[in-house]
């Protein structure tokens, strides 16, 4: 049949994230690095291009987004996948509304979906709000995300002011019905002018009954759940031997940079279970500090003895007076050109196995590494997979998290499922 699913990941964590759940449900699956400059040459059911769109300026989300779709297309895309974050990271200005709205015209579709449920990492959404665990995503911490705080869980609210498009709500009265029920709602909406709809969903069944719904949609937008749904669409089941990857082998090392709540946790719990972690000052860059020897002086006779972290992980308050000092956007370009930096020193000291901590930090460690493509492997948790990069001189295991993700012990279980 060819290429089935043609998927455009706003940041490499997202689609390490959308590429697990579709290769647990049946697909061979490659993610390759920004937008490739030749002919897919693998055999595989779906492919996932990852951009680095998430907090750049809309026109350039935009831009990126349709470079993707055309390359997609050009392979023979069936249907396209538009993948964002699970918390819905956006802001006011975008990018998830002019980006839905860019790839809508392009596929020359009046309407989509829009859903960032996720019940497997806890996000449920409810009468068109997102919830994180049992609060709001305005309660949930990312109130104070640094690039993109979402004060507002009313999703509804916050698409429409980022789309010229009306938007909607499939509730989950329709939902829970199943099928039937949710087709008769999209006729209602549609017949409202509504071009892109919220649709709740709680559970992993909803977001199954809502998968055979889609088959032959265009355009579907969401965060990596609805993947779960989707490969039966095309008569495809899961396999044991899907996520196989080589042996690991190597020395172990952990970057973080998110500054997310599960992410600070994840950190000190590594510290607690008495591992070898190292805190960067962000200010101290600024006074002719070479963070990456201090880092690399640090590591090196540590490395032998098991996994060490390198972290620019803050509490909120610490993040804000960084930023108030150097700017927003130039207190975490520094940080991820340092961590990139960082993670490219660990692996010419012979780190194989790198976990890496932050959907921007993710990106800025795989760019600088040379990494362009990715074989999926084995979930770790709900939302991370190992991956293997063997174009490269030295094959590396690679495993990028999304700040939000993964349980408090995540980076000794990750170092434990590889082994």
């Amino acid at each position: 049949m060819g290429l089935r699913l043609g998927c455009i990941a706003d940041d490499f964590t997202g689609a390490t994230d959308l590429a697990n759940n579709l290769v647990r449900a049946g697909m061979r699956v490659v993610q390759v690095m920004g937008v490739p400059e030749e002919s897919l040459a693998a055999e595989v059911d779906a492919v996932v291009v990852a951009l680095k769109s998430r907090t750049s300026a809309p026109q350039h989300a935009i831009g990126q987004s349709l470079a993707a779709l055309r390359w997609l297309q050009a392979q023979g895309a069936q249907q396209i996948y538009f993948k964002y974050c699970s918390t819905f990271d956006s802001t006011p200005q975008g990018n998830i509304g002019p980006v839905t709205e860019a790839l809508m015209d392009a596929l020359q579709t009046e309407f989509t979906i829009a859903t960032p449920a996720f019940p497997d990492t806890a996000r449920t959404v409810f009468k068109g709000h997102l919830f994180v665990g049992d609060v709001m995503l305005s309660e949930s911490g990312m109130q104070d995300h640094p690039l993109t705080p979402m004060g507002d869980a009313n999703l509804v609210r916050v698409m429409q002011a980022q789309t010229r498009r009306k938007v909607g709500l499939i509730d989950y009265l329709a939902v829970a019905q199943g099928s039937t029920a949710i087709r008769e709602r999209i006729a209602q909406l549609r017949a409202q002018g509504v071009g892109v709809a919220i649709v709740d969903a709680v559970t992993n069944d909803d977001l199954l009954r809502l998968g055979p719904v889609l088959a032959g949609m265009p355009l579907v937008t969401a965060s990596s759940g609805v993947a779960i749904g989707l490969p039966a669409n095309f008569g495809l089941a899961p396999s044991p031997t899907a996520s196989a990857l080589p042996p690991a082998a190597g020395l172990q090392a952990v970057v973080s940079g998110s500054c997310s709540v599960a992410t600070n946790r994840q950190v000190q719990s590594f510290i607690d279970a008495g591992h070898a972690a190292l805190a960067l000052d962000p200010l101290q860059f600024m006074h002719g500090a070479d963070p990456v020897a201090q880092a690399m002086a640090w590591a090196a006779p540590r490395l032998a003895d098991g996994p060490v972290l390198v972290y620019s992980t803050s509490e909120p308050a610490a993040v804000k007076a960084v930023q108030a000092q150097l700017g927003v956007d130039a207190a975490g370009a520094m940080v991820e050109r340092v961590l990139a930096a960082i993670a490219c020193a660990l692996v010419a000291q012979g780190v194989r196995q790198l976990v890496v901590a932050g959907g921007e930090t993710s990106g800025a460690c795989v760019q600088a590494l040379g990494i362009t493509q990715l074989q999926i492997g084995a979930q770790i948790d709900p939302g991370v997979p190992w991956c293997h990069s063997a174009a490269r001189a030295a094959p590396l295991h690679v495993a990028l998290k999304s700040g939000n993700f993964g349980s408090t012990d995540f980076f000794l279980k990750a170092f434990r499922a590889l082994s």
